[in-house]
């Protein structure tokens, strides 16, 4: 680093801009194939139906985050409009285009690509009620500060990058240890790999590894998180101790970071919370020699100093005087001891506080829904519905989604941990009985091949992953026994109603 400008940064702010408009393209593109049957005029919880009591009351507009929707109607082609205008803009970031004029230009895409993706996650209610949304929406803010190729990026922004990591990192690994006794007995991933929502291809076999390793993996997560993060900041001091010590502790830590991250990836389907994870943890990596240098400061326009024009300068150091402010909640909320996970202090989802699996449960409950073409129910032959990532099916090898989102079949995974079904749930099952192609399409496979079923239920499983003998028994890589019959049988009565 040098003063200003963090000079050995310039492969950290490439990775940081291109990475985070890469996700948030990903994020559209999962918008615009889910949003309309889930959210949108037809969905399972209308869109417009909160916006209009959104209205309704002072109170309840301020209940509402920002969203320019509540300026502009919303309609279903508004939103795909909006998706379209997200996957355009977040494609050109992707490509370096608009990094190559002046800082202003990235800043404007990416503070557009933070407003338009706020203004769905507004209205997304239990399916946008994700961590990985605000982290999105944080480092897209963040990364608009990042500037141009024509120059090194501030010191301060890749701080607050770093900040980012730590609240992130380390705000997962104090929700471990102040929770579930499992992760203080190393017990946790015993159970995680199997319970996990949505389990990957590798995840059965990460489950039968040896109980020596699950515990060492649970050692291993808490030095990457609690105290990994702190090493984070080491490139700071080299601002007063020359050499390359210091930038390499960071870069160290950052390495440990992303290996931990990468084995979530290739274990587990968590969205796009790990690839985040792992694009802003390479902002602590720095490469001497990349980018532009820095340059002494100018006594005529355009005033430099350190190689940054003086506007931009002012601009992001205001940024970085913002942060402060706004990071007291939360790091008042990593000490404290009713710890909030995945909360936000402003309306604006910036300076959040992060945390993933304070608790793991210890089996594996689904949901399957079932449909009959049979007029009697009691004595019917019933046929399951397919969920693209859930399980299903026993022989089916758990599909790699990540970074990709689907939200549905995550919905899926904490429905039976609740008290009672969500009103989303029951619309669900409203839509397969009037056989509603959008909603099918949310879908593996229809058993009924677009036809309308007579009657619905939903029946609990209790899944776990087979052994190594059971499969070779009968190639299952689940086992199932029924539990209990949770909703129905119903049948559609009158249009949009269930009776049972």
């Amino acid at each position: 680093m040098d003063g200003f400008a963090a000079v050995d940064f310039e492969f950290a702010r490439q990775v940081l801009q291109r990475g985070i408009a890469a996700l948030y393209l990903i994020a559209f593109v999962s918008t615009l194939n889910q949003f309309r049957p889930l959210l949108g005029e037809h969905g399972l919880m209308p869109a417009p139906e909160l916006l209009a009591w959104a209205r309704t009351s002072k109170r309840a507009g301020r209940m509402l985050r920002p969203t320019v929707f509540r300026w502009v109607r919303y309609s279903d082609r508004r939103l795909v409009a909006l998706c379209i205008a997200g996957i355009v803009i977040a494609a050109t970031l992707v490509l370096g285009i608009p990094q190559l004029g002046p800082p202003w230009v990235p800043m404007l895409a990416f503070l557009l690509l933070w407003g338009g993706y706020m203004s769905i996650t507004a209205i997304g209610q239990t399916f946008y009620s994700f961590g990985w949304e605000m982290l999105l929406l944080e480092a897209g803010f963040l990364a608009a500060f990042l500037g141009s190729d024509a120059q090194p990026p501030a010191t301060v922004v890749i701080v607050l990058f770093w900040w980012l990591v730590f609240r992130l990192e380390f705000g997962a690994g104090m929700i471990k240890i102040r929770g579930g006794r499992e992760w203080r007995d190393l017990t946790a991933l015993m159970y995680h790999h199997e319970t996990q929502p949505m389990p990957g291809p590798l995840s059965r076999q990460a489950h039968l590894l040896p109980r020596w390793f699950h515990r060492a993996e649970v050692l291993g997560n808490h030095f990457a998180q609690l105290v990994v993060p702190w090493f984070l900041f080491a490139p700071l001091l080299g601002l007063w101790i020359p050499g390359p010590v210091p930038a390499l502790v960071g870069a160290v830590a950052a390495g440990i970071v992303i290996a931990t991250q990468l084995w979530l990836v290739a274990t587990g389907n968590f969205a796009w919370l790990n690839w985040a994870t792992i694009v802003i943890a390479f902002s602590a990596i720095g490469v001497p020699g990349i980018g532009a240098v820095s340059r002494t400061a100018s006594d005529e326009p355009p005033w430099l100093i350190d190689g940054l024009p003086l506007a931009w300068l002012i601009a992001t150091a205001a940024v970085a005087a913002v942060y402060v402010a706004l990071s007291w909640p939360a790091l008042r909320n990593l000490f404290a001891r009713r710890q909030l996970m995945n909360a936000s202090f402003n309306r604006w989802q910036l300076a959040n506080a992060y945390g993933a699996f304070g608790t793991v449960t210890k089996e594996r409950i689904e949901i399957v829904v079932e449909g009959t073409m049979d007029e009697n129910p009691d004595a019917a032959t019933w046929r399951e519905y397919t969920f693209k990532g859930k399980p299903g099916e026993l022989r089916r090898i758990p599909r790699q989604f990540a970074p990709y989102h689907l939200r549905l079949d995550w919905l899926m995974w904490f429905l039976p941990l609740g008290h009672s079904l969500e009103d989303w749930f029951t619309a669900l099952l409203v839509r397969l009985l009037e056989a509603d192609r959008p909603t099918l399409r949310l879908l593996a496979h229809d058993p009924f091949g677009g036809e309308a079923p007579r009657w619905v239920r939903a029946v609990s499983y209790r899944y776990r992953f087979t052994t190594r003998a059971e499969f070779r028994e009968g190639h299952e890589r689940w086992r199932r026994d029924r539990r209990s019959e949770v909703w129905g049988p119903a049948a559609l009565r009158r249009p949009g109603r269930l009776d049972e």
